[in-house]
């Protein structure tokens, strides 16, 4: 299993237009770790948040993508850029920041966009 999703994600990456990619599975699987490895082994930034940890966040309240990411980085205090790999933990728990991915496919396709849930795909 393990080496199937490390087999997608690398075909994934490698798209010029590629969606956001949503990795769902069960609680403790190794969803996250994937990520962190996967960013680790590629040489990208990991930017990370999970979003059970900020409960009245309001960052995709306005499906803006620049302004998504500049709340984003003034959160996390951390910088993205084009070699960043956004990794967005518990996006269930935001509805709305579901519903911001497709503008981040939209409208900024070169960012690399990951989000984790916990519902079996």
């Amino acid at each position: 299993m393990k080496r199937e999703a490390e087999h997608y994600l690398e075909e994934w990456i490698h798209l010029k237009r590629r969606k956001p990619l949503i990795i769902r599975g069960a609680r403790q699987v190794g969803k996250s770790t994937l990520v962190r490895n996967f960013a680790k082994e590629h040489g990208f930034d990991l930017f990370e948040i999970n979003l059970e940890l900020f409960p009245n966040i309001t960052a995709f309240d306005s499906l803006d993508v620049d302004l998504i990411l500049r709340d984003l980085e003034v959160l996390i205090q951390q910088r993205i850029s084009t070699n960043t790999l956004i990794f967005i933990d518990e996006i269930q728990k935001h509805p709305i920041a579901i519903t911001a991915l497709r503008y981040f496919y939209e409208k900024n396709p070169v960012f690399r966009l990951l989000q984790q849930d916990h519902f079996w795909k």
